[in-house]
């Protein structure tokens, strides 16, 4: 008997993991994608790439066919008379008819759901109906239906499906077990094509499928290519394969089968009497292929160019005048999984990314594509010293930034004390944080709050407390400049009426001029019996100045410094020239659209972005966290460059320490803004914040006030959310916007409605179903990039500030 050594078997086991985790678990490769084709009028269609909206454009006999210019689209698929797309967003699906015209397509909505509830992803087109699965839910949902169509089980859930004509099939989530369910058509008298395939796929674990007219293929868990269903034109015979994972992208039609070799990208095809064969397409590399019943195109690694062949193209290839097409769906993820697609950001126009399959496929050398610098990677299973080469640098890195963070550890040590037990606690907030990754002692921050130690966290929270309490060691620690009370009696010509520009929670604002020529704005706290009541209460003048004393990031105004002399308290800020975002909207003497810089959409999503994220810095990256209890838009200042900054924190709190809810003594805030959760039951989170932000960015839209009295009901008050809400939902947006503004141009209508698609989850009744700031951020910076800079009243560049902080 042979004898099998230790090392053996432990290479082998070694192998065989390497093997299995390589193979995708939840991409359906014959899902929506960036490209697709219409069986019945040999339409060609895709999403382009690199440009900022990713518009859908068609190939159909000669002519060029955009679907929707200025809508962009995260996937598409076609059936037999018409394609359907899921729009950016995933809460919207339009369907266009190839039919009716050679020259324009008619367009179908066939879901739509602005308030984001329920948003679709892996795309099905049949030949007449379409399925699509709840985002991160997999539950699954059809459309255009004939009336023998039976649908799954509503607990069945799909990572991934494929429609073929009168069917659909997927993989269950369940237990991650690979099983394949199919449903569609029923037949009286003898079993369905679903129920068919169904049974050939019992016991058989799948990662992957894709369907043709009436058969389905697809990779199995050992890495293998398996065919079920109809063979009368021997589609269903695979091709013999030498070794797993030698396939990846498939497409299937009526009566052939391509699949895509992993080695080289070139195309190999089989069935249908041989003439899908075509020896061209054994040079060339591919990143995508579709299928009709009788043709298949292909979108090329070179140029990113589509090629088609078979009966439908008088059995050659032949090159579509398409433009680049992209190589893969673009998603709002960092794809730190398995790496991005190479300049993917270029291909996704800067907006997202494309991420490599899940799991990570190991790096195979092909073509290399003459748009981007380094190779895609579809990969096949690594040689051993790749494998192990890869191991060993792993562990090297772990091991370096161990050895990082043990030094970094003693250094601290050493400068703390706390090795010899002291302590030294610095009694501010934690500085401005750049957006990009970087290397700091203990952790690796990317822009997450969760790096922050709990540790620091109750430290500085108990700092805090001692201050509001007034039990610090010194009266007003860290401190800007003190003043007398004669230098801003001077400063403001004794508080003259002429010199008032505004009030705020603590005070009347006075705009001021030092003796060293600094313009300030001066808050004076009233000093009425009642108001001193309840400034006692809320300390609002202590609250301001506690707070914004260690508060320091540009959208955030300024605090100068302080005057507590006798019975008068006054807070002195940089001076905000351009004034609050309030005016801009709801002053009477902006009524025509040259009235104010703010009357175009570029600059109001700029203000938008702007108080965001100095709410993010709040809410995340100060320690403790704050919540600013009052975002309005007359708590918004715009600076002399046009910047926006948040101001008045004469009612913020910190956040608490734990992740439970807090219950302020009382709800405080603005009728029109204050969360209706935290004003009804008395829970104060940072979704609050996120509330108050809502409203704001309605404002920007629709230019009304938080309340306001509609004339079309009788002059009676209305809430913006009442009166916008609705009317975005049913996707009617362009009715209510500010008509002070120019209609939005092309880029600015996508960028404007993720403004109201934002706006509508912010003001969410309960805060669990509202976004983070985070979230708002980057929708925000979304949004504004879609805008082009050259549209009707835009400022220039030189004059927007929209750096990372």
């Amino acid at each position: 008997m042979k004898k099998i050594s230790l090392s053996s078997i432990i290479f082998s086991t070694f192998t065989f993991v390497i093997l299995i985790s390589s193979l995708p678990v939840t991409n359906a490769l014959g899902s929506g994608t960036t490209l697709a084709v219409v069986d019945s009028t040999a339409t060609v269609c895709g999403i382009i790439s690199s440009q900022k909206t990713h518009k859908i454009i068609c190939y159909r006999h000669g002519h060029l066919i955009t679907a929707v210019p200025e809508v962009s689209f995260s996937s598409i698929s076609g059936g037999r008379n018409y394609f359907c797309g899921i729009r950016s967003g995933n809460y919207s699906i339009l369907c266009w008819d190839t039919v009716s015209s050679n020259t324009t397509f008619e367009t179908r909505r066939l879901y739509n759901n602005n308030n984001g509830t329920v948003l679709y992803e892996n795309l099905a087109v049949g030949d007449s109906h379409v399925c699509a699965t709840m985002v991160n839910v997999g539950n699954v949902a059809c459309w255009r239906m004939n009336k023998g169509f039976v649908l799954p089980s509503g607990f069945d859930q799909f990572s991934s499906i494929t429609s073929g004509f009168g069917f659909t099939c997927g993989i269950l989530k369940k237990n991650d077990s690979g099983s394949v369910r199919c449903f569609g058509n029923v037949n009286v008298n003898e079993s369905s094509i679903a129920e068919k395939i169904e049974k050939e796929f019992v016991n058989v674990s799948m990662v992957s499928l894709v369907a043709g007219e009436s058969h389905v293929c697809g990779l199995n868990s050992k890495g293998f290519l398996v065919c079920k269903g109809s063979n009368n034109f021997g589609q269903i015979n695979v091709p013999n394969q030498v070794e797993p994972l030698e396939y990846s992208d498939l497409a299937l039609g009526a009566e052939h089968s391509c699949a895509i070799r992993r080695s080289n990208g070139s195309v190999v095809c089989w069935g249908g009497n041989g003439l899908f064969d075509v020896n061209v397409t054994k040079n060339v590399s591919f990143e995508v292929i579709v299928s009709a019943s009788n043709f298949t195109c292909g979108l090329t690694t070179n140029n990113f160019s589509v090629v088609c062949w078979g009966p439908s193209w008088n059995g050659s290839t032949f090159q579509l005048p398409l433009p680049p097409i992209l190589p893969g769906i673009c998603v709002q993820s960092s794809c730190s999984e398995c790496g991005m697609y190479p300049q993917s950001q270029y291909l996704c126009s800067g907006f997202s990314n494309i991420c490599k399959p899940k799991p990570c496929w190991p790096q195979m050398d092909v073509p290399v594509p003459s748009q981007i610098a380094t190779p895609p990677q579809p990969g096949l299973p690594c040689s051993r010293s790749k494998t192990l080469t890869k191991g060993l640098l792993l562990f090297a890195i772990v091991g370096l930034i161990g050895a990082v963070a043990g030094l970094c550890t003693v250094v601290y040590c050493l400068w703390s004390g706390v090795c010899f037990g002291k302590k030294k606690v610095h009694n501010s907030v934690q500085p401005t944080i750049t957006r990009g990754g970087s290397l700091n002692c203990g952790a690796f921050s990317n822009y997450s709050p969760t790096s922050r130690s709990s540790t620091i966290r109750r430290q500085g929270s108990r700092i805090m407390r001692r201050q509001r309490s007034g039990t610090s060691s010194t009266k007003h620690p860290d401190r800007s400049e003190e003043f007398t009370l004669a230098e801003l009696v001077a400063a403001t010509n004794n508080f003259s009426l002429e010199n008032k520009v505004g009030a705020g929670s603590y005070g009347v604002v006075y705009k001021g001029k030092l003796a060293d020529g600094r313009e300030v704005a001066i808050k004076r706290g009233e000093t009425s019996t009642m108001m001193k009541v309840f400034q006692e209460k809320e300390s609002a003048f202590e609250s301001e100045l506690a707070f914004l004393s260690r508060l320091h990031h540009k959208h955030l105004v300024r605090l100068v410094g302080f005057c507590d002399e006798k019975d008068e308290r006054l807070l002195v800020y940089e001076f905000m020239k351009n004034g609050a975002l309030y005016d801009h909207l709801h002053d009477k003497n902006n009524v025509d659209k040259n009235s104010s810089l703010l009357n175009s959409w570029k600059m109001r999503i700029k203000v938008a972005l702007d108080a965001s994220r100095g709410i993010e810095y709040l809410h995340n990256y100060a320690v403790p966290s704050i919540i600013h209890r009052d975002i309005k838009s007359s708590n918004i200042l715009i600076d002399a460059d046009w910047t926006a900054r948040v101001s008045d924190f004469g009612l913020s709190m910190l956040s608490p320490d734990s992740d439970h809810d807090y219950r302020p003594t009382k709800a405080a805030g603005t009728v029109g803004y204050i969360d209706p959760e935290y004003y009804g039951l008395n829970v104060l989170t940072a979704k609050s914040d996120v509330y108050g932000l809502g409203v704001v960015l309605l404002e920007l839209l629709t230019g009304k006030r938080a309340i306001f009295k509609n004339d079309e009901n009788g002059g009676t008050p209305i809430s913006i959310v009442d009166f916008a809400v609705p009317i975005i939902m049913k996707g009617e947006l362009m009715k209510i916007l500010d008509q002070r503004v120019e209609p939005p141009e092309m880029n600015e209508t996508e960028a404007v409605e993720l403004v109201s698609y934002t706006a509508m989850h912010c003001v969410h009744l309960e805060g669990k179903d509202r976004p983070t700031i985070s979230d708002i951020v980057a929708n925000l910076e979304r949004a504004f990039t879609l805008c082009d800079s050259s549209s009707h009243g835009s400022i220039s560049s030189a004059t927007i500030s929209i750096g990372s902080d």
